[in-house]
């Protein structure tokens, strides 16, 4: 089996050195316009600039995200933007619109095109066709199963194929929505999507006025365009004997420790795929498990399967966070993130998806250049920490603490 990338979101600068420091070979990234993201912080060109200068020094990949469906006066802008981003050297551009496709290659030829979600790639025609017009990749559908990547790999082998594996899925199409224009007049195929669709709804009747009726699936069941998140983990092997160029991790909204998590996890169970498939699926459900620990919904395999299994979560949208980011290291201080105290006990989570369980017996915080004792840290302090035992912990390890009991894990 060849191996593919891991690519990692990028929502803004700090988010991309956390994806490089924790194992992407690629990151995705946008602009201040026309990307699917604009709730993430996103990147100026200067920003841009030194994101593109810090992952290339490292040999990792940067694509820049140019997704978003543009209308006829856009096209001034567009232009601008690809002759200014042209010049700092990215990979790739990510477009959906054909429009935006032709513009790209015209004004950067140079520059590889590859082809958005958006589009609703399917089917190894579509895929022919979006080649013969110049693009080097095609970021599949996410309502693909397994053989159908597999088909459409083995009819155009020379394609690059991109599958995402990990991340919040939408309940439209290929994420082709309206509910958020109509409902709350922010257009999500131009990334100011409101998420109309994890909303809870009830019903009302025209003369009724006032009078709410619950929708229910069940005694649970309101929230009913609510879906599940995606994790393609237990079928990483799948993926990666079908083919697959590069595994695509949704998060730019997300945190930085999301990022970081979710990216060394990724890549651990590939290496461990690639070396030894026997020792891959014995430290699955320990990979696994690490997916839990950061913010989520309730997992689900999407339609990699066949979408035979309810990919709807009915119950609530909030999200799942079992743990708390406390802070990362940097040499041998913590850049503090959250309130932390002596007494707590606490994971190390490594660039390397090892975890160490410590206990904090003293922390020194930096007042005035000096290290002082403290019975707490608080965020934005930088501070020493004194564990129950010495360990050897690496440069951007992350401390984490649990802030409620995790359930039992179901069988991976």
């Amino acid at each position: 089996m060849k191996r593919p990338e891991i690519l990692s979101p990028a929502g803004n600068l700090e988010k991309l050195k956390f994806a490089v420091d924790f194992g992407a070979d690629a990151v995705y990234l946008g602009g201040k316009l026309f990307n699917l993201r604009a709730k993430a912080g996103n990147f100026t060109l200067e920003e841009m600039a030194q994101g593109i200068e810090y992952a290339h020094k490292r040999g990792v990949k940067v694509y820049i995200t140019l997704n978003a469906f543009a209308r006829n006066d856009d096209f001034k802008s567009i232009e601008k933007f690809v002759d200014e981003v042209k010049e700092l050297k990215p990979n790739a551009f990510i477009v959906s619109d054909l429009g935006v496709l032709s513009t790209v290659k015209e004004r950067a030829p140079e520059i590889d095109v590859h082809i958005s979600t958006q589009a609703n790639t399917t089917n190894y025609r579509a895929v022919k066709v979006y080649r013969d017009l110049g693009a080097s990749r095609i970021v599949l559908a996410r309502e693909l199963s397994i053989p159908e990547i597999r088909r459409i790999k083995e009819e155009v082998p020379e394609m690059e194929l991109e599958v995402f594996v990990h991340g919040a899925m939408c309940m439209a199409y290929s994420g082709r929505c309206l509910l958020s224009n109509y409902l709350s007049y922010r257009e999500s195929n131009k990334g100011a999507c409101s998420q109309s669709c994890r909303w809870k709804y009830y019903l009302v009747e025209e003369t009724r006025l006032g009078e709410f009726i619950p929708i229910e699936e069940d005694e649970n069941g309101t929230y009913i365009f609510n879906s599940k998140d995606l994790c393609a983990l237990p079928v990483l092997d799948e993926l990666v004997s079908a083919g697959v160029d590069s595994l695509k991790i949704e998060g730019r909204v997300k945190s930085a420790y999301y990022v970081a998590v979710v990216t060394s996890v990724y890549k651990r169970a590939l290496n461990l795929l690639l070396s030894d498939k026997e020792l891959f699926k014995k430290e699955l459900p320990t990979l696994y498990s690490e997916l839990e620990k950061v913010s989520h919904r309730p997992y689900t395999l999407g339609f990699l399967k066949g979408g035979d299994e309810i990919l709807q979560h009915y119950e609530t949208s909030s999200y799942i966070r079992d743990y708390k980011f406390l802070g990362i290291h940097r040499g041998n201080l913590w850049d503090v993130r959250n309130r932390l105290e002596v007494g707590d006990e606490v994971e190390v989570f490594t660039p390397s998806a090892n975890v160490l369980k410590l206990k904090i017996l003293g922390i020194y915080v930096e007042k005035k250049g000096k290290f002082v004792p403290s019975g707490a840290a608080n965020p934005n302090q930088r501070a020493l920490i004194e564990f129950d035992r010495e360990v050897e912990i690496p440069e951007n390890s992350l401390l984490r603490r649990r802030e409620v009991k995790t359930p039992s894990l179901s069988s991976v």
